[in-house]
């Protein structure tokens, strides 16, 4: 893989179109998350609405694959782009995540392969969840968009405490800083508790 490859996907061009917020997550804080089982990229499936404390999801359109040519007009489709950059800004502040209290999980709606295929060359350190089905996106009303005849989710990340979302970020841009907002956020909201 050349290291042109890899820029194409792990950087983001410069003048991508802002996505606007058009409300289509405002019915989501307090929401409770339905009990569904979603595939992982590692470990059994995963249903979110069952875990403890508190985890981190960042929904997102589709990761690139440096073979792959792009959706069509991938880069004028506000907030498609940055799958990758956003993946990696989770996997490098994924300590701090966890030393905050919180599990991260990225969700799309590839299928389990495509998305260890991603997992693997990214070295993420934590797991992707598969909506291929949608069954999670439609419970919850997620915003999506059709591209190529795909059905891809808009970008979101929920703050999620004992199955219930506490913080909606919506929308997501640029993809690559939200790692370190969902964590400025974290530390307002949740500072660690002091040493004795």
């Amino acid at each position: 893989m050349s290291g042109a490859e890899l820029d194409r996907l792990e950087r983001l061009p410069e003048g991508l179109v802002a996505p606007v917020d058009d409300g289509a997550c405002d019915h989501l804080p307090g929401r409770r998350l339905p009990a569904l089982a979603l595939p992982a990229t590692e470990g059994p499936p995963v249903d979110l609405s069952a875990l403890t404390g508190l985890t981190v999801l960042y929904a997102y359109p589709r990761t690139g694959q440096p073979d792959q040519p792009l959706p069509t007009d991938w880069d004028a489709i506000p907030g498609a782009r940055g799958c990758t950059p956003q993946s990696c800004a989770f996997r490098d502040h994924h300590a701090e995540l966890q030393a905050a209290g919180a599990r991260v999980f990225g969700l799309s709606t590839q299928g389990t392969a495509y998305q260890a295929e991603a997992a693997g060359r990214l070295h993420l350190p934590f797991p992707l969840l598969s909506d291929a089905e949608l069954r999670f996106a439609h419970a919850l009303n997620l915003p999506t968009f059709e591209v190529d005849g795909m059905s891809l989710l808009r970008r979101v990340t929920l703050i999620i405490r004992d199955g219930v979302i506490q913080k909606v970020f919506y929308p997501v841009f640029p993809p690559d800083q939200n790692a370190a907002q969902v964590l400025a956020w974290l530390a307002e909201s949740h500072p660690a508790p002091a040493v004795s």
